[in-house]
């Protein structure tokens, strides 16, 4: 398929957290699918060599997503150079270890600030220029924890769930605007969220699925892409739950154990 016929021609596509990873895999498909792409993130190099992998369809910004001035000027970057915004993708995201009686309260409040307060903050920021485009498609990516508890991440459980909630609202809200807003809820993915430093690789231990595999990181952006495009024009409010079954049902006797080495194979950023 040609880039004048891709699923996204025509469209502008903001992504966060786009310099690896799941995210990087979003930015590089809508890239092929003929989107215009903002490669927003704290990881300046290698969002600017991503950028220039993909030439002129695509942008650079850095953006820490805590930081609501910083969202003002990536949009008005994004307006500048290629006319508007028309989907937002809410990929950033951080992680920190901790239970309701050890979680220190700076970490959860570095992880709610980046996971849910940056998704809000993206939210907002972006809805002007959707407006002014007549509409638009925002896509928060969740997990499957924020769909049910996992031990000892009270935070990232926390701020999962939080965009669960904020999505169903905001999708609400935005309907009459033209503006759909998704929620995407992966499983594990075989980034280096999951095995640092070993992105392709499954590490051990990781709680039996009924596909028996981690996802790859272009099987997520594949389902991102549709609720980006137009094959998902009466999509609002939804959750995609992309967990090659994991929330099924458990795959072992020991739901416990199950819930206890999945909390271990999470990683420090999204």
């Amino acid at each position: 398929m040609g880039r004048s016929e891709g699923r996204l021609a025509g469209k502008v596509a903001l992504i966060t957290g786009a310099a690896r990873g799941q995210g990087e895999a979003e930015a590089r498909l809508f890239a092929a699918e003929g989107a215009k792409v903002v490669i927003a993130d704290v990881l300046s190099e290698a969002g600017q060599e991503i950028a220039a992998d993909l030439g002129d369809d695509a942008l650079f910004a850095h953006l820490d997503v805590t930081d609501e001035q910083r969202w003002v000027a990536v949009i008005d970057a994004a307006v500048e150079r290629f006319g508007g915004v028309d989907v937002l993708v809410n990929n950033a995201g951080i992680f920190r270890p901790g239970g309701v009686a050890d979680q220190t309260l700076a970490d959860y409040h570095a992880v709610i600030g980046v996971n849910q307060v940056g998704c809000f903050l993206g939210m907002r920021a972006v809805v002007p220029a959707m407006r002014t485009r007549g509409g638009g498609a925002i896509v928060n990516i969740s997990s499957v924890s924020g769909i049910y508890g996992v031990p000892n991440v009270i935070s990232y459980v926390a701020s999962k769930f939080a965009i669960r909630g904020m999505t169903r609202a905001a999708a609400v809200e935005l309907g009459p605007d033209g503006i759909r807003v998704n929620a995407v809820f992966p499983g594990p993915v075989a980034t280096d969220m999951l095995n640092p430093g070993k992105p392709g690789i499954v590490p051990d231990g990781l709680p039996p699925l009924p596909l028996g595999r981690a996802a790859r990181p272009e099987e997520l952006a594949n389902v991102v892409c549709f609720l980006a495009s137009d094959d998902s024009s009466f999509c609002t409010g939804g959750e995609f739950v992309v967990d090659g079954g994991r929330t099924a049902g458990p795959m072992s006797p020991s739901y416990a154990v199950q819930s206890a080495l999945e909390s271990a194979a999470l990683e420090s950023a999204q």
